[in-house]
Formats: structure tokens, C-alpha cells, sequence
């Protein structure tokens, strides 16, 4: 059985956390030992902004694969765009292919997201998820989990991918260790103006790879955002990794 250390874990990222109004959580997994935390600062679902183009493109390649075919060079070029560059209109396209949020949540079902529902009215940034739903499909991507949904040359294709963002927008997660594959997620919020910051992916420290999820919101500023999602995500990794 996995050792869990969630107690451990609210403990950690309880200085990162002071002072912060909004929501925070983050999930995370030692991917050798098996050793997992999570944590939120409250009950609820948080908005994916950008994360979701992961989910996206998983949910894309598992249709591809239901097809018994490889994604054209149409689909590719618009899953580079969408991760690497974060591009929104790359991101709708593939998104209504898809089915939209009917699509996605359907693909969720079988990648083992049990508390993400797609963004309504075409809104793929306001689909709602939880750190531990995004630790799941991290899990898929990275094959991690017990018998992957997703074949071996899909998987690798995410993480070439997330593996090679654009520089500006390699932070968040990637602060906790010395290399990453990642995918960052923020959004001003026009009923609150606070933001929302999120970040997912894989870590290296000191030979050892973690898979990690930190979402948020309420934040007053971008910076803000991303000083919060880099300070729990330092906070997370020792704690699975017997450091803390």
C-alpha cells in the first residue's frame, strides 16, 4: 500500500501558505517509492486556466487511438502550439473537435479524473478540477499508474511537448527541482480581478522524478500567483521525498 503524508504535507506548506486569502492545493508523488501528499486549504474545485490544454491533448490522442491512427500533422502542429506556446486558439480548435466539455469529461472518465467537469459554453479555461485530479492525469501522462489508458508513443509525445515550453513560462513547478516537463495555467478573473495560478508537471531532484500539482486562486497579481504555486511546490517535494 502507498504511503500517503498528507499531514506532513499541511505542516510544509504552511509558510508558503500564511497570508494568502484565496484557495490553495497541491498534490504530489514520489514516482520510485510511491510515496504521495496532498493538500487543499479548503473544500472545492479550482478554475484549470492553461493547465487544462494538457487534459486537452490527452483527451485528443485517446480519441486518435479509439480511431486506431496517429494524430495528423494538422492535430500535432495544433497540440505544439498549445503547449509549448500556450496558444488559445489552438486550444478551442482541438477543444471543439474534441466535443467539447461533453468530450473532455468523457475522456476524464477513463483517464481516471473523478473530479474535473469541462468548462461550460465553450469555456475550456473555466473547467474545474482539483491538485489531486491533476496528479491523476500526470500520472497517465507519465505512466505512472497501473495499466496507462494512453499508449507509450502518446505519452511520449506529452511529454516532448511539455518538456519544451517557451522559456517565459517555465516557472511554477519547476522551481522544486533541476529540470521539468510542465504546463502553467493563469487567468485574471473579470468578477474578482484576483488570479488564478496554476502549474503541473514533472520535477527532477537529485535523480529522482516527482510528479506535481499546485492550483490556486485569489492571488492578487500574476507574480503574486506564481511566488505562491513555486513556494508550496518547494515545500511539497521533500515531504514524499523523506527531506522534510
Amino acid at each position: 500500500m502507498a504511503v500517503r503524508r498528507d499531514a506532513e504535507l499541511a505542516g510544509a506548506v504552511e509558510t508558503a501558505v500564511r497570508g494568502h486569502a484565496g484557495g490553495v492545493s497541491v498534490a504530489v508523488l514520489d514516482e520510485t517509492a510511491g510515496t504521495r501528499a496532498s493538500y487543499a486549504s479548503g473544500p472545492g474545485t479550482y478554475d484549470t486556466a492553461s493547465i487544462v490544454k494538457v487534459d486537452v491533448l490527452a483527451a485528443s490522442l485517446l480519441r486518435a487511438q479509439d480511431e486506431g491512427r496517429a494524430p495528423t500533422a494538422r492535430e500535432r502542429a495544433y497540440a505544439a502550439a498549445m503547449i509549448q506556446n500556450s496558444d488559445n486558439d489552438a486550444t478551442t480548435v482541438l477543444w471543439k473537435e474534441l466535443g467539447g466539455a461533453a468530450g473532455l469529461d468523457a475522456a476524464n472518465e477513463r483517464l481516471g479524473l473523478t473530479a474535473t467537469s469541462g468548462g461550460a459554453d465553450g469555456l475550456w479555461g473555466l473547467t474545474q478540477t482539483t491538485a489531486d485530479d491533476q496528479l491523476a492525469l500526470l500520472e497517465q501522462v507519465f505512466g505512472v499508474s497501473e495499466g496507462p489508458v494512453l499508449a507509450e508513443a502518446a505519452r511520449a509525445y506529452v511529454q516532448g511537448l511539455m518538456g519544451n515550453v517557451r522559456g517565459d513560462q517555465v516557472w511554477g513547478v519547476s522551481a522544486a527541482g533541476d529540470g521539468a516537463e510542465l504546463k502553467n495555467g493563469w487567468l485574471p478573473r473579470g468578477t474578482t480581478g484576483l488570479w488564478v495560478v496554476n502549474s503541473i508537471g514533472r520535477v527532477r531532484v537529485e535523480g529522482r522524478r516527482y510528479l506535481l500539482a499546485v492550483v490556486s486562486h485569489g492571488s492578487a497579481t500574476k507574480d503574486a500567483g506564481i511566488a505562491l504555486v513555486e513556494g508550496v511546490a518547494r515545500a511539497a517535494v521533500p515531504v514524499v521525498s523523506g527531506g522534510a
